[in-house]
Order: structure tokens, then sequence, then C-alpha cells
């Protein structure tokens, strides 16, 4: 345990938190925090503390630098989740701080000795591999629901189910409208930490089980009951599979923006006339607007937008690549920005693999593009311009020159 700044008597010092959880679940954290019991804020600074809580006395230790706050309790007053008056002083007690947390599991506190302090049947829950929502006063903040839906998925390979009368509670928030209330900020924030774990299809699961996914992202919530060509896609609906293509990537990418890509590609299926399903000619296109749509909404970053936007228009394509005449070839390759973006090629290739085997039955399938397209690429790369140009060659003849020498370097490429 790090070496602690001394606080006057009868000041106490607990462990509260994800540290406490992590560590009984034998699970690997990174980050302390603690509740300090019985203390004043003007304490804190005598022992040379920093204090950068502007809500709420919290306070950074002056050589560990990891987080010490006064225990506080807080009660509803407003809307969403910043409607809260908080009150930190040191009549207030540990079990009064952990009763304002979430989950049973994240309301245990160890003291310096070691001691557990587990008012709440975090320990017992941890056990059941139970995710809990401490008391009623969960549905005061909207947050939660996604912030459950992040533990889910972050403990979902080991076995964690949600409480059902702490789904009900999630279901009643997303009911509620408060929802809503969430900045963008917020929601992106938690969805890209869901994004990291290892199975972030069980955080888009849960939402849309509890209702929130429908508020939160209605342009994905709609493609469950879309059904899909059975000879393609055994698991016929167009939900399920987006969910199987995120496990996919997944698997195959830590990256937040291919896994991100991988969770829109399809939106365009959403709009598909009924008359036409299971067919969705064209959802590579219609689909660009409902991710332009969805990422300004939610402010997701730009490398993420713009991936998933190349993914969406592009992977009908790619998945024809043995097809495609040297042409075609040529004109993705422009469309992807690759001269300036090689990059990029191999994360779109990671998606599109990600999307053929997010489909029942095809989960180990080869995907022959992944050694074509990178060939054809490279081979187009190494056509030096310097070499092309002619005495009083300019602008547009240059260009032309490039382009047909590109061309031809694919071509040559396809054929051996």
């Amino acid at each position: 345990m790090a070496k602690k700044a001394t606080l006057e008597k009868p000041v106490q010092l607990y462990l509260v938190g994800g540290a406490v959880r992590d560590e009984l679940l034998g699970y690997p954290f990174h980050e302390r925090d603690w509740v300090v019991v019985g203390a004043h804020p003007q304490q804190m600074l005598d022992q040379g503390y920093q204090q950068v809580g502007k809500d709420f006395p919290v306070f950074l230790h002056p050589k560990t630098k990891e987080e010490y706050a006064l225990a506080r309790t807080e009660r509803k007053q407003g809307s969403g989740y910043t409607g809260f008056v908080t009150y930190a002083a040191p009549d207030v007690t540990l079990e009064q701080d952990l009763a304002r947390r979430d989950l049973t599991i994240n309301a245990i506190a160890k003291a310096e000795d070691g001691t557990l302090i587990d008012p709440y049947g975090g320990v017992a829950d941890l056990q059941a591999r139970v995710l809990r929502h401490v008391s009623p006063a969960f549905a005061e903040d909207p947050l939660r629901v996604l912030r459950v839906a992040r533990f889910y998925a972050r403990y979902y390979h080991l076995g964690f189910q949600v409480a059902d009368d702490t789904q009900a509670l999630m279901q009643q928030l997303s009911e509620s409208g408060e929802l809503q209330a969430l900045s963008a900020e917020r929601i992106w924030q938690e969805l890209s930490k869901a994004l990291s774990t290892r199975h972030p299809e069980a955080f888009i699961e849960l939402l849309r089980r509890c209702g929130a996914l429908k508020q939160l992202m209605p342009e994905l919530d709609v493609l469950w009951g879309v059904p899909q060509p059975a000879k393609w896609h055994p698991e016929i609906d167009t939900g399920v599979h987006t969910l199987l293509v995120l496990q996919q990537a997944s698997q195959l990418s830590e990256r937040i923006d291919i896994r991100f890509a991988a969770l829109v590609h399809d939106l365009g299926k959403g709009v598909s006339p009924p008359e036409h399903w299971p067919s969705h000619h064209g959802h590579e296109h219609t689909g660009l607007p409902l991710i332009r749509q969805l990422c300004a909404r939610l402010k997701v970053p730009n490398d993420c937008r713009d991936l998933a936007l190349l993914v969406c228009q592009y992977h009908q394509l790619i998945h024809r690549a043995a097809e495609l005449k040297a042409s075609t070839v040529l004109k993705l390759f422009d469309g992807i920005d690759l001269w300036r973006k090689p990059e990029r090629l191999d994360a779109i290739i990671c998606c599109c693999i990600a999307d053929l085997r997010g489909r029942t039955g095809f989960e180990k399938a080869d995907y022959p593009a992944k050694r074509l397209l990178p060939k054809l690429a490279a081979a187009a790369q190494a056509v030096d311009v310097k070499t092309l140009i002619q005495p009083g060659m300019k602008g547009d003849a240059i260009k032309q020159a490039l382009q047909q020498a590109r061309l031809q370097a694919i071509q040559q490429a396809k054929n051996t």
C-alpha cells in the first residue's frame, strides 16, 4: 500500500471502488481511490494535498497523486446526472459514503489493516457474479445505465449477470427520458470504454435489452428484426449480425476505431424498404448519412468517424476484391486516400474480415482480400512520380501519368 501523508485523528482512510473490487476478483487494476472519513478540507490542505474537486472535495496525494475524496452523501435535486446536492463533512460515515455508489461490488472498502467493510453485500455478489444496485437511489442517475452496461461488458467473460431488479431500474430510467439529459461527451466516454473491453458486444446487447439503445443510438437499435439473405447470413437478423461482427472485430484488434466501425458498418440496412427485404441493395451508401448523424450527435472523434464511413462505403467492394478491375481497385485506393494514409487499408480490411466472420458458420472463414489488396497497394505505391515527369509536363498531365502508371502496376500485380 502506498505511503500516505499523516492526518490528524480520528481521521480514517479507506481504499474503495475498483481497486478493492478487482483485487478480490484477481483482476488487474492500475488506479487506487481513497475515501477520507472524519476530515475537514483544511486538514487535507495542511498536509500538502492538492484540491481538485469543484462540486465536492477531492484531493491529490502530494507524492503518489492518487485521489483522496472526503466522505460524502448525495441528494437528488433536478434532472439528469448533474442534478445532485453533495454534502461532505467530518460527520459523514463510511457506510453513508458507500451507500451512494452504483453497484454493491463498487461499495466495498478496505481499511488500512486490510479489513473489508462491506455493508451492502458486495463480496457475496462478486462471488455470485452478480451486478446489483446498492439502493433505490440508483434510479436517480441515468449515467448508471451506461456504467452497469460497461461493467457487464468488462466482466462478461467471468460470467457476470445483471440482477433482475437492477435491470428493471435500468429499464425504468430508459423509459423516463432521463437518458436524454446525458451529455454527448459522457455517452461517448462510456461507449469508448466499453469498446475497449473484451466483450463490447455485451454492452450493446444490455443497452438494447433495457431500452437504452433505442434512446441513445436509434440508428443501431432498428437493425434488430431486419432480415438478411439466409445464404450469406444464416443468423438472418441484422442486429444479431452486427453484434457478431463487433465480437469478431474485438478478437482481431484492440483499436477502438476499428471496433466502432464494425459496430456501425451496416446502419444502412435499417432504412432498406421492407418490401425489398431481405435484400439491402445500396446499403453501403444509405448508411453514410446515418453514421454522420450518429457521430455528430455523440461527438465521436474524427478518426473513429472517418474509418466508420470508409468501412461502410467500401466493405461490399472489398468483399469482391478478386473480381475487381484494376481501374476499380485504383478508385478504391483513391477513395480511401491510400497515398497519404496507407495505414487505413489494413484497418478497413480488418473490419471486412470481421464482417465476413460475424456470420453463423463463417467464424473461421478465410479472407483472400487480406492478401490481395495489400499486394496491389504495394505495387501502386511503388510508382515513383519523379520518373514519370517529362520536360514541360505540368499539373493535370503529371497527375494523369501517375494514375496511368499506378493502373499498370496494379494490373501487373493482379497478373502475377
